[in-house]
């Protein structure tokens, strides 16, 4: 199984303002690449401060200078907001720029408020999602876009010069249930992709569960891939703990209001209110991964027994939560919990 680091890159109050941001997941990247982590994940969002990660591409390109080893992953380029050739052009050349480390995540989106400010309709979705789909594809893996493909998309047959280095296509993933999707992508050996956020374990084992069904109507494996994304904090201190639940707290606060059509700001910095019926904060610090490194090993290898994913993705420095405690937690990780996690993982494996 694969570990993997999300980015979400949210700005909350950082004393450096945004380059802040930008450097401290520069050295998030780094630091997951020398402890052995396998993917660094950027996310993309648009216009607030719930991320300033506005192209997970461009990101990808940036860390591919700043990194040999480890892998870079989208998650996920929201493919209905793109100009389909252009950014199949865009993804050719990360993957070359960084030598074939690119992983492709695409979805379809979820928040009106970004759909309506770049034109898009948040309910044709699913449907331009398939139509873009099908010009990437082609434009990735036979280096053209003719016959029956241009003409549904009223374009002139076109040559494409860039093509990625993996072939047909860099590892792919893919959020979102839609069984036309799945049934799409799932053949090309696509991996679904689930977060559950602040809700943690217990909605991500449901969630796993219907992942899982969906992929099964879709008319594939449902047992074959899943990818899991989940908040972790390595800490001894119940005091930091505290700290890294209110900081998934503001995260789960944003997301909530970002699925409505208007959000309450103040410009581009979101107001979020509680959420609905919001639990204490020890909910939240109990629903993700917080805690001593004995308490994360347990808690992550319960998940992998309960939902046998093929790629887990932590969520260190979320909600600007410090860098010295995100830091100090990705060392400890990579130093006590990482190791021992491959070896039982594999181990599990050897004896199933």
């Amino acid at each position: 199984m694969e570990f993997g680091i999300f980015n979400l890159m949210s700005y909350r109050n950082h004393p450096a303002g945004v380059p802040g941001v930008i450097a401290d997941t520069r050295e998030m990247v780094r630091l997951a690449e020398d402890v052995g982590v396998d993917v660094a994940w950027f996310a993309e969002h648009h216009f607030t401060n719930y991320s300033i990660s506005v192209s997970p591409l461009m990101m990808a390109a940036h860390m591919a200078g700043a990194t040999s080893r480890i892998r870079l992953g989208t998650a996920v380029i929201v493919l209905p907001l793109y100009q389909p050739l252009r950014v199949a052009q865009e993804i050719a050349l990360v993957d070359q720029l960084s030598g074939g480390r690119l992983v492709l995540g695409v979805g379809t989106g979820y928040q009106p408020f970004e759909f309506d400010r770049l034109g898009v309709e948040v309910g044709r979705r699913n449907e331009i999602f398939l139509q873009h789909w099908d010009l990437l594809e082609a434009a990735l893996t036979t280096g053209e876009i003719a016959g029956d493909t241009a003409a549904r998309a009223g374009l002139p047959e076109t040559p494409v010069l860039l093509r990625p280095v993996q072939r047909p296509l860099p590892p792919l993933f893919v959020t979102g249930g839609d069984p036309r999707i799945l049934g799409r992508l799932g053949p090309l050996g696509a991996t679904p992709f689930i977060t559950a956020g602040w809700r943690g374990t217990p909605a991500l084992v449901q969630m796993a569960a219907k992942a899982r069904a969906d992929w099964t109507a879709a008319g594939l494996d449902g047992a074959a891939r899943l990818g899991v994304q989940q908040y972790v904090c390595v800490t001894d201190s119940p005091e930091e703990a505290l700290i890294a639940a209110d900081c998934a707290r503001f995260v789960g606060r944003m997301a909530s209001g970002l699925r409505a059509t208007e959000i309450a700001r103040r410009g581009p910095m979101i107001d979020a209110p509680p959420l609905p019926d919001e639990p204490p904060l020890e909910t939240f610090r109990d629903n993700v991964i917080i805690g001593p490194a004995d308490h994360v090993i347990e808690r992550i290898l319960d998940e992998c027994t309960r939902m046998r994913p093929t790629h887990y993705n932590c969520f260190f420095q979320f909600g600007e939560l410090p860098m010295s405690i995100a830091r100090r937690s990705l060392e400890t990780f990579g130093d006590r919990v990482l190791p021992v996690l491959r070896r039982a993982l594999a181990d599990a494996a050897v004896t199933a």
